[in-house]
């Protein structure tokens, strides 16, 4: 019993030591907190990053079919060839088209729940916006791929109020349109839309809620009519959050592999590129430099709402 004392009182000892050396050296105590995440993050991210960039300088054996591990830029190359070259067009298009679209909808969304929703109203906004965050990614993308359906309700709702020729009329353009919604650019993009618009309400709500009701009252004394008030000032200093939200829908819509894959047309996005070409074809290199499209695109665009401020809003 006392040696099992004397022991347990040293480790107090240790303890109490350990923590006043820590207190006396907060740095040391924040290194100490900060190196978990750290190599957790310059190893398994970091590293997987520059491990993908290098695979994507690397080229695959013409002959053989085996990875020639020489640096060239001979798979960047292939990236410039007419396919390929359409196929990242096609991911940024539609990348822009959703971010566009997602910000025109939830703009009015977000200005109503910062500027009038108050109470259960605000809880039940936040409830109905982070409500369809809580179900199921797959379950969502093949809800909708049954509601685009030609046997689906939006075309039987359609047939009911006689529009069912204007649904049939836009699948019969060009690019746009498909044997159905659920099989067509227009579905795809309807299904981005709603999956990450959420991403898009929120950080504007939180930037609006920043904007004092002093200044649209000033602005009203001053003489502006409501278009000149929202252009002036409301517009801008809602920017940063617009921004910041389209970090979200932007580069969540470049990097999708399973909405293309689900919902859409033949014609191949990044995402599916990068799995058809690291799975069934076999190269490696050129699935890296696909891989690495999104990131450069992604790293000029963070660049630039920096300089915006979008940061401000997140």
């Amino acid at each position: 019993m006392a040696e099992a004392a004397i022991k347990a009182g040293r480790r107090i000892g240790l303890l109490e030591g350990l923590s006043d050396a820590l207190w006396r050296r907060p740095r040391l105590l924040l290194v100490l907190l900060l190196l978990p995440p750290a190599l957790w993050l310059g190893i398994i991210y970091l590293g997987s990053l520059f491990a993908l960039l290098a695979q994507s300088f690397f080229s695959i054996d013409e002959f053989s079919g085996l990875i020639v591990y020489e640096p060239t830029l001979k798979t960047y190359r292939e990236l410039l060839t007419p396919a390929n070259l359409d196929i990242i067009q096609r991911t940024v298009t539609m990348a822009a088209l959703v971010t566009l679209a997602a910000a025109v909808i939830a703009f009015p969304i977000a200005y109503y729940a910062a500027r009038y929703a108050r109470g259960r109203w605000k809880a039940l906004f936040y409830l109905g916006i982070m409500l369809p965050l809580w179900s199921s990614y797959l379950v969502k993308v093949y809800s909708w791929k049954l509601i685009l359906a030609k046997e689906g309700i939006l075309t039987w709702a359609l047939g009911k109020v006689g529009l069912l020729w204007l649904l049939e009329a836009w699948l019969a353009l060009p690019g746009v349109g498909g044997n159905s919604l659920s099989t067509s650019f227009t579905g795809t993009f309807l299904v981005f839309l709603y999956v990450w618009l959420p991403f898009m309400i929120l950080p504007i709500q939180a930037s609006l809620e920043r904007v004092p009701g002093s200044m649209l009252e000033a602005s009203g004394d001053l003489g502006a009519n409501p278009a000149q008030t929202f252009r002036h000032v409301i517009l801008p200093l809602a920017l940063p959050g617009v921004i910041a939200g389209s970090i979200f829908t932007f580069s969540l819509t470049l990097g999708d592999y399973i909405i293309p894959q689900i919902v859409g047309t033949s014609a191949r996005f990044i995402g599916q590129a990068v799995y058809q070409h690291q799975g069934t074809a076999g190269n490696i290199p050129l699935a890296a430099a696909f891989a690495v499209v999104p990131i450069g695109i992604m790293g000029l665009y963070l660049w630039w709402a920096k300089r915006m401020g979008a940061f401000d809003a997140l």
